[in-house]
């Protein structure tokens, strides 16, 4: 009897063990994975490794703008056309995607890259410490700057910074050009787009407005829908990124598209057709 005990507490031993073992072993087992996980979770890079897959999944490449002349802006058909969107329109093929274009609120830009609700901001985006602090910027493309747009015929008036107080100016909500005037201290009315703030100032609702200097070239002056405006003061000097989620593989796919473009000359050729190729960054 003592004999038989004896051999199941051993028995019963052995199992406990093996147990144990086998317990040890599943959970070492799921550690590398756990560890593959967690770039995903880490708040340095979201979604790397993961956002190119989320796009080509769903076939389409989402781009937030605004209608923005010459980088975005529907012509005669609806389609949506301009530099920016040109070349999204070659991104989204390289990727083998679809291409779908969203006009969103400016001042929401990021939010609306954050919970997916666009995948991309490319719409003459400047790149600023918000931006950059928000997102994944691409290397820059474009120069540009902010300017000061008032009726042609009270240009002579307003040529320097000082010149501009007490002037009651017009600009796009959340954008560089409200920036710039925040920081001056000037009074102005906050605009959904850069274009309404154009016609805020050729209705006479306002005697000024700030714009990129890119759309100044493309919309004021002689031969242009706003031949009795022109622009005075620039304002600062600025350049232009793609804005993709933090962490991002998207951001490196841009850059390699866009220096592989510009070699085979389809950058500068689709920057001729809109009058900004003054403004491309060589690469």
């Amino acid at each position: 009897m003592k004999r038989r005990l004896t051999a199941l507490a051993l028995a019963l031993g052995l199992t406990f063990t093996l147990a144990a073992c086998g317990g040890g072993t599943g959970g070492t087992a799921n550690t590398p994975s756990n560890n593959s996980e967690s770039p995903a979770g880490n708040s340095e890079t979201p979604v790397a490794e993961s956002d190119m897959a989320y796009v080509k999944e769903k076939g389409t490449l989402v781009v937030g703008m605004t209608d923005f002349k010459p980088m975005d802006y529907k012509d005669e058909n609806g389609e949506w056309i301009g530099f920016d969107a040109d070349m999204a329109k070659a991104f989204a093929e390289s990727l083998g995607v679809e291409v779908e274009f969203i006009e969103i609120n400016w001042d929401n830009k990021l939010m609306e890259l954050d919970t997916k609700g666009i995948d991309v901001i490319w719409n003459g985006m400047t790149i600023n410490d918000e931006v950059k602090a928000g997102a994944s910027v691409s290397e820059p493309y474009c120069r540009n700057g902010q300017v000061v747009v008032v009726p042609a015929d009270k240009a002579e008036d307003y040529q320097t910074v000082e010149s501009l107080s007490g002037l009651n100016f017009a600009v796009e909500n959340g954008s560089q050009g409200a920036a710039q005037l925040d920081e001056l201290g000037l009074t102005y009315v906050a605009k959904t787009t850069q274009a309404d703030a154009l016609m805020e100032v050729a209705s006479g609702a306002s005697d000024a407005c700030v714009i990129d200097l890119l759309m100044a070239g493309a919309m004021i002056g002689e031969g242009t829908s706003y031949p009795d405006l022109t622009y005075t003061v620039q304002l600062n000097d600025e350049e232009y990124g793609v804005a993709f989620r933090k962490g991002s593989d998207l951001t490196e796919a841009f850059n390699t598209f866009w220096k592989e473009a510009y070699d085979a000359g389809t950058v500068m050729e689709t920057a001729t057709t809109y009058g900004v190729q003054e403004s491309v960054i060589e690469k």
